[in-house]
């Protein structure tokens, strides 16, 4: 099943929710089948180590160091990953907006990490983005 890559049907169609919870991303070293445990909502590898978004209470159960809070909005639509332009869309959109955002494109969704103060905000400046407004 492969995902829709026109831009203009990506953007009437996202439908952003905002998920429940708070987010941190964090650094640790080690094997990742240590951290699993954990049950991050992603990896990702890096020379330096092997960063983990975790649910906050994961993290803070874990003693791990953490900055900032993020609150995570999910794009409804099933984006293909070789759609082009729709982070950019995003992108500049909340940068309009003054609200920093860090997107993890998935199988079937992109996920947009905010800050947690301005997780309303994103989504009104995403909504308005779907309808056309911005």
């Amino acid at each position: 099943m492969s995902g829709e890559t026109d831009l203009k049907r990506l953007l009437s169609e996202m439908s952003p929710i905002l998920r429940e919870g708070e987010y941190v991303y964090c650094t640790v070293e080690g094997d990742a089948a240590l951290w699993l445990a954990l049950e991050p909502i992603g990896t990702f590898r890096e020379a330096e180590g092997l960063t983990l978004i975790l649910d906050r209470s994961q993290a803070d159960a874990a003693e791990l160091s953490y900055c900032p809070v993020l609150r995570l909005i999910t794009l409804s639509v099933h984006s293909a990953l070789e759609a082009v332009g729709l982070t950019a869309a995003i992108s500049t959109a909340l940068t309009r907006a003054g609200i920093s955002a860090n997107v993890v494109a998935a199988y079937y969704h992109d996920h947009i990490f905010v800050p947690a103060a301005d997780a309303e905000r994103a989504l009104a400046v995403l909504r308005a983005l779907s309808h056309g407004n911005s």
